[in-house]
């Protein structure tokens, strides 16, 4: 029994003395730092403020508030960092508590009252600085900011008034005196957002969205809204930002979901589209690029766009007629397409259509002087016509200038054997196919050698005495026949 009473009572001293020191712990948060800590903590904040090392003098804020939470000074000194770091929405609950600690501290009224202006928010701007003037008549900065807040409530009725009406061009003149006065408010930047989409300037409705999005704690409407408005302009990749900031807030959000599939599918199509090109997978490429305009049938942009990429794929692949076809749409939607341009003077090419061919560059170069591409794309497409108008082997020839060599050597048997000078009788005749042979050996040389190509392709013969350099020398025709050499021709074809 004693035993039983001695064990019960050092269970009771072991709690107490488990109790003591828990009430010691909980003494200490809440007595929190000794003064002198305190003091170190202030001091540090205001020498890293004065550094302009924010984030670093916040802290030292943050644990002298934690330290000594009844002291406004301490407060109102880590409001003041928060402005300095352009948190103003953060420094109005430490203004408050300042003004709450001790109401006739002026300063953190003053303060607060700007804050609250800045935010659009005139009726609790006007109680602050009737407050300071209240205790101080004459007190200037608080008279200014007062009539500034009159002046903004009459601006803001204003620009209401003119939106209501349609009036829209009024409203953003009026808009932007508000925002002047009060940068901090969403409210005025959206309903001018909203202006500039009535009056058909997405770009300018984006650059008041964007800040709009960051002055609300949940703005979800503007994140939807900007990205709708970066994907009627072709911006797919900022539009899937937008509209993922706005999931990020709320990811069971039905308009921002819906519009984020959408969104999220056209743009890996155009991605996709981008990279086969790339690998030089065109055919695929322009499947891709069907697969977009299906996808988003109604926002121009994106039916442009695919057009234009379809355009350029077939002109690599060579499908002149029908690259000059979409090309020819492409153009009639964006006539001002320099990237159009060129590549419908490269399909003109490719069907030896070379006066078209430079006009198209020469379009292009209208819009953009300065472009090297075109520039040169024009001197070679010049080059082409000059050439065409003394020798085009591949009309010699009757083959395309996408021929292959196989193709070539087949068409010019054909030619050789048709012209060939012996199956003439008269002198006239003989002199006339004997030209037309010369023609169609020259062509046979140059499209059968890849370099000599290659020169004729940028729109140098590399038979014309002009382009020839140190001159001389003597010319091997095929088969060991010289069509300059008189008498008898000899020459016969061996099938295979």
């Amino acid at each position: 029994m004693e035993s039983g009473r001695r064990r019960g009572l050092s269970s009771v001293l072991s709690s107490l003395s488990l109790l003591c020191v828990v009430l010691d712990l909980q003494l200490d948060g809440v007595l929190g730092a000794t003064p002198v800590e305190i003091e170190h903590h202030l001091e540090m904040g205001r020498k890293l403020l004065a550094a302009g090392q924010l984030a670093e003098a916040l802290s030292h804020y943050h644990s002298a508030v934690e330290g000594d939470s009844k002291n406004y000074l301490t407060y109102y000194k880590r409001a003041a960092v928060f402005l300095a770091m352009g948190k103003s929405k953060s420094a109005l609950p430490d203004l408050s508590q300042a003004i709450q600690l001790k109401p006739d501290f002026l300063a953190a009224r003053l303060q607060r009252g700007n804050i609250l202006l800045k935010q659009g928010n005139t009726e609790e701007a006007r109680e602050d600085f009737l407050a300071v003037l209240n205790r101080s008549p004459d007190h200037e900065e608080a008279h200014d900011q007062l009539h500034k807040a009159d002046d903004l409530e009459l601006l803001q009725e204003e620009a209401h008034e003119a939106h209501h009406r349609g009036d829209y061009f009024t409203a953003v003149q009026v808009l932007e005196k508000v925002i002047e006065l009060s940068p901090w408010d969403p409210e005025s930047r959206e309903l001018r957002a909203e202006c500039y989409i009535r009056l058909g300037d997405p770009r300018k409705a984006i650059m008041d969205l964007t800040p709009a999005t960051r002055l609300r704690a949940d703005n979800r409407a503007a994140f939807l809204k900007l990205s709708q408005l970066h994907y009627s302009l072709g911006n797919h990749h900022d539009s899937l930002s937008q509209v993922r900031e706005c999931l990020k807030l709320d990811q069971d959000d039905k308009e921002c979901f819906v519009h984020y599939k959408q969104v999220k599918k056209l743009s890996k199509q155009l991605d996709t589209a981008e990279e086969l090109i790339l690998e030089q997978r065109y055919r695929e490429a322009i499947e891709k690029c069907e697969s977009v305009m299906r996808t988003e049938p109604n926002v121009a942009f994106y039916t442009n766009k695919a057009k234009e990429r379809i355009c350029f794929c077939l002109v690599k692949m060579k499908s002149a007629e029908e690259a000059v076809d979409i090309c020819s749409e492409a153009h009639q939607r964006e006539p001002q397409n320099i990237h159009i341009l060129r590549d419908r003077a490269e399909a003109y090419i490719l069907q030896q259509e070379y006066e078209k061919a430079v006009e198209d560059y020469q379009e292009a170069r209208e819009f953009d002087q300065e472009n090297q591409e075109l520039r040169e794309g024009l001197e070679r497409a010049q080059k082409l016509l000059k050439q065409s108008r003394k020798r085009d082997y591949y009309k010699i020839l009757g083959v395309s200038r996408s021929a292959n060599k196989q193709e070539i050597i087949k068409a010019y048997r054909k030619l050789a054997q048709q012209w060939h000078p012996d199956n003439f009788q008269s002198e006239a005749d003989k002199k006339e196919a004997e030209k037309k042979f010369i023609d169609i050996a020259s062509a046979k040389e140059v499209l059968t050698n890849p370099e000599m190509r290659q020169k004729f392709d940028s729109g140098e013969d590399p038979l014309d005495p002009e382009n020839q350099q140190g001159g001389g020398g003597g010319r091997e025709w095929p088969f060991g026949f010289n069509p300059f050499e008189g008498g008898n021709f000899h020459f016969k074809f061996h099938q295979h």
